[in-house]
């Protein structure tokens, strides 16, 4: 008996009247299962390779993740590098030791 063919019989059952709690969790329990696979499916991961797929996307989402997060990083070394090179310039011109450089 096929998914959708339970589910339509265990519905059946149900609406006579004649279920008990067991029938209506069979149903539910069914009903999801075949709403997930449709899910899946939709999706294309309803195949045997499904699983390596989205590890393998997972593995790519956190390259991606970690490039951004050091590119970040490497950005925000370079201004306050940056920075500290202009204070020392302002304080070396405020200084006079300019004068000392261009001769």
């Amino acid at each position: 008996m096929s998914d959708t063919m339970l589910t339509a019989h265990l519905l059946a059952q149900a609406e006579s009247g004649a279920s008990d709690l067991v029938t209506l969790r069979a149903l539910v329990e069914e009903a999801s299962e075949l709403g997930a696979r449709r899910a899946l499916a939709r999706l294309g991961l309803a195949d045997e390779d499904a699983r390596t797929d989205v590890t393998e996307l997972r593995e790519l989402l956190k390259a991606w993740r970690d490039a951004k997060t050091s590119v970040r990083h490497a950005v925000i070394g370079w201004v306050v590098r940056g920075a500290m090179a202009a204070v020392l310039i302002g304080i070396a011109v405020k200084l006079g030791l300019g004068a000392l450089v261009l001769k």
